[in-house]
């Protein structure tokens, strides 16, 4: 069971539950948050339901391997967005962050206070080696958030992710624990 609840200066990331489907569908259903996201935006409610139900059944194994949280200001439990961290083979220590936030929270620097916690989180608590994230080359706010928080960019891969505006090349960012 993921009872793993981590707290910033002005959030609370805590394990995604049930009641938070309306909240989820709503945020992969902008456009804003689809533009650069491969997920695409979802037909209905019960797509979004069948994702977060695999999210949670995830969240919940004894040897979890894959992290999903559900990113709230501390002030009022308001859900603004998402962050997760998936586990690779147990003999790299390494993992990759992804993160998706609702559009009015944007340019507010929720994005690199959680994910600083996320990597703190995966050096600290799981004792890895490397975190990994990806992002597409047009993707600035990302991108922006990926540099502020110390990954740094390691590569260029061309054609690589599927968005809705067609092939986009993809940028491989990086930070290690001894960084």
């Amino acid at each position: 069971m993921n009872n793993t609840y981590l707290k910033t200066e002005r959030l609370n990331l805590r394990p995604i539950a049930e009641n938070d489907i309306e909240k989820i569908h709503e945020l992969h259903s902008l456009a804003e948050t689809d533009k650069f996201n491969t997920l695409g935006i979802p037909n209905s409610i019960d797509e979004t339901k069948s994702i977060l139900e695999k999210w949670i059944l995830e969240n919940n194994l004894e040897n979890n391997k894959s992290y999903t949280f559900a990113v709230e200001l501390n002030n009022d439990n308001q859900f603004i967005g998402l962050i997760g961290i998936n586990l690779g083979k147990e003999k790299y220590k390494n993992a990759e962050v992804w993160f998706k936030f609702h559009c009015n929270f944007w340019n507010k620097g929720y994005g690199i206070e959680s994910l600083k916690k996320i990597i703190n989180f995966g050096f600290e608590d799981l004792e890895l080696h490397r975190i990994e994230a990806g992002c597409a080359i047009e993707n600035i706010g990302s991108i922006s958030v990926l540099e502020k928080v110390g990954m740094l960019r390691e590569a260029h891969t061309r054609k690589l992710l599927p968005l809705k505006s067609g092939w986009s090349d993809n940028y491989g960012y990086a930070i290690l624990s001894t960084d």
